[in-house]
């Protein structure tokens, strides 16, 4: 078995559980280096970030976005493969391609209470329980104990089903260490536990939603294209600097990593981006050619 047949049958097994489960943890994802080397650089951002207002984030808490510009080591977490894989594999069917919902870092203070349970798919207002919106994946930057806030997630309340139940039932406090991967569907109920401790919990949440979908944070604010240029093309795509067919995120009627070359044309032409299916019907409906005007 070579290491892509290898990396996908593992990738089968989490996906398998995060289906039937809504959540699943994937122990040793990253080395550690990766994780202390992240951690590192987000010290003094954390350091001079305010706490949070409101009783939904926290005011024991902290939060930092636009992770990938923060830190070197934010990509490794965005790109890792057997996340990416389960990702498509599970928003694959509902959408032509994934996009970046969101790059946060989390710390949480001793004292912040339990958070509101919640499912993150209720940020969009559309039908839910025909597919998932998105899958979040946890990245505890130190460890998660019951003590110091892991995240409480409640298996089987996702989907169609786990919805409809007028209780989520007992959470689950997803302990572990640094470099484990909490992977949860947008449809599971969750929320962070309280800290009781007198230390800070930090954790990292990297989350993927439909690509046809407004994301929960402003990719294109976040990065530029001045920063964008520097990612390599996957990064780039899921960052926003590629279209979703039909047409939707485009920059001048062409794909917006045009923005990311060495110049950028004064004049842009327009040039269709369609599915397949569109591309077809259309091709019916001019044949035979229209008669051109005398």
């Amino acid at each position: 078995m070579n290491a892509a047949t290898f990396s996908r049958s593992v990738g089968s097994h989490w996906t398998a559980q995060l289906l039937s489960e809504g959540y699943c943890i994937i122990p040793d994802a990253l080395p550690a280096r990766i994780i202390a080397g992240l951690e590192a650089d987000l010290d003094p951002v954390f350091a001079a970030t305010p706490f949070c207002k409101g009783r939904f984030y926290g005011e024991r808490t902290k939060r930092i976005g636009g992770l990938l510009k923060r830190s070197v080591h934010a990509s490794a977490l965005v790109l890792q493969p057997t996340i990416l894989a389960m990702v498509q594999e599970v928003l694959g069917a509902a959408c032509d391609r994934i996009q970046l919902n969101v790059a946060q870092a989390i710390e949480i203070h001793p004292g912040e209470v339990r958070q509101f349970p919640h499912r993150d798919h209720d940020m969009w207002q559309g039908e839910k329980g025909t597919y998932e919106y998105l899958v979040n994946v946890i990245w505890p930057l130190s460890p998660f104990t019951c003590e110091n806030g892991a995240t409480l997630i409640y298996p089987g309340s996702h989907g169609a089903d786990g919805m409809a139940r007028a209780d989520p039932g007992e959470p689950i406090a997803a302990e572990c260490g640094a470099g484990s991967a909490i992977c949860f569907l947008g449809s599971t109920a969750h929320g962070a536990g309280a800290n009781r401790t007198a230390d800070v919990r930090r954790g990292v949440v990297i989350g993927y939603s439909l690509g046809w979908l407004k994301p929960y944070e402003n990719q294109w604010l976040a990065y530029p294209p001045q920063i964008a240029r520097g990612f390599p093309p996957e990064l780039a795509a899921l960052a926003g600097y590629v279209q979703h067919r039909p047409n939707l995120g485009n920059y001048e009627g062409q794909c917006p990593s045009i923005l990311l070359g060495e110049t950028v044309p004064e004049h842009i032409g327009a040039i269709d981006a369609l599915r397949p299916d569109q591309e077809a019907m259309i091709a019916q409906f001019s044949d035979p050619p229209r008669e051109l005007a005398p």
